[in-house]
């Protein structure tokens, strides 16, 4: 199902509001979160509009969950993070999403939970680029 009122189904400006695209793999659309207060910090979208994992088969939510898994990993080896937090909220934007969001010891909110947008950091233009081409380099 597509909804032409979801971000992440219509894509465009709706999603440029707050993300940047970075690739698709077999079950999600990645992008990285534009506010960086977490270096690294990645939304991975499912393909499929739905608002709840349980909506997806079993086939889907495996796919869903590999794809998250691969992303993360790329961000272990790209960033360095000392953990990655993962958070699915959608209360109301209602399209299956996850945050990932590294966290580092040093740095902001460790030991709390993430704000969803703490709207602290924007970065320049060739700096979205340079996280987006080290994320893809580990994909």
């Amino acid at each position: 199902m597509f909804d032409p009122n979801c971000a992440y189904c219509a894509e465009g400006d709706l999603v440029a509001k707050f993300g940047i695209k970075i690739c698709e793999l077999p079950a999600t659309k990645v992008y990285l979160f534009k506010e960086q207060s977490h270096k690294g910090r990645v939304i991975l979208a499912s393909k499929f509009h739905v608002s709840e994992m349980t909506a997806l088969s079993d086939e889907e939510r495996n796919a869903f969950f590999a794809d998250v898994n691969h992303v993360a990993k790329a961000l272990h080896v790209a960033f360095h993070p000392d953990k990655i937090n993962y958070g699915a909220y959608g209360d109301t934007g209602c399209h299956l999403h996850f945050h990932l969001v590294p966290k580092y010891k040093d740095e902001f909110e460790w030991g709390g939970t993430f704000a969803m947008d703490p709207k602290q950091k924007t970065l320049t233009d060739a700096e979205y680029s340079e996280l987006i081409e080290a994320i893809k380099s580990n994909l």
